[in-house]
């Protein structure tokens, strides 16, 4: 019958969650089927990377790598200054 799902809530940005709205509506999904796909996304990610500062590093390298000489270099990764926690 599936896998037994266990809830969890999440304090986010306004304007955020109205993007994930409009992102789930896109792609005829819940809010909450594309938080759960995205959120275990990000986790693979995070434990391949280990901390939290490796995983943010090296996909910033990547993409400034593909973009060179580009006003911003990281499309869809905001510059690391401007992530909500982000330390330099």
């Amino acid at each position: 019958m599936g896998e037994w799902k266990a809830p969890l809530s999440l304090r986010v940005r306004q304007e955020f969650r109205r993007e994930l709205e409009e992102a789930a509506a896109k792609e005829r999904r819940t809010l909450g089927n594309l938080g759960a796909l995205l959120l275990e996304w990000a986790y693979e990610q995070f434990k391949v990377a280990g901390r939290t500062d490796r995983l943010l590093n090296a996909l910033l390298t990547k993409f400034r790598k593909k973009r060179q000489g580009q006003q911003n270099p990281c499309r869809f990764i905001p510059q690391a200054d401007r992530l909500p926690g982000w330390r330099t």
